[in-house]
């Protein structure tokens, strides 16, 4: 079980680290991005932050590299917003659950109009 502080922390991290990169981030690499999730060691020292880019291929290669070159100025502003002992180090790592979501959402529209699943077995999947 996770410690409750590096929950809490985690939480508030999330939404710093998004408002820091949709409305300060200047670097033109950045594109669409929306944080997922973060993730806290139980000794808050380091932060996994996984994230999802709208975009193509190269754009999400270039906005993981910008936020990687960003890495210590993002901390630097988390540090100054949030109170705690140590503002933990950040891992960005990139988060392709949504679009796997989208993906599988995409495959299950085409076997609905292919006529291989009949809407009433797809309702009964969802209760």
């Amino acid at each position: 079980m996770k410690n409750k502080r590096a929950i809490r922390v985690g939480e508030l991290l999330k939404e710093e680290i998004s408002h820091i990169i949709l409305r300060e981030m200047k670097d033109p690499r950045i594109g669409f991005v929306s944080v997922t999730d973060v993730e806290v060691s139980g000794d808050l020292r380091h932060a996994k932050v996984f994230i999802s880019v709208y975009g193509t291929e190269t754009e999400k290669e270039e906005t993981m590299q910008g936020l990687k070159k960003a890495r210590g100025y993002i901390r630097k502003l988390v540090g100054d917003r949030i109170k705690i002992h140590h503002t933990p180090e950040l891992l960005f790592r990139y988060d392709d659950s949504i679009e796997h979501g989208v993906h599988i959402s995409e495959i299950i529209n085409d076997l609905k109009e292919n006529g291989e699943i009949k809407e009433s077995d797809s309702d009964a999947e969802k209760n």
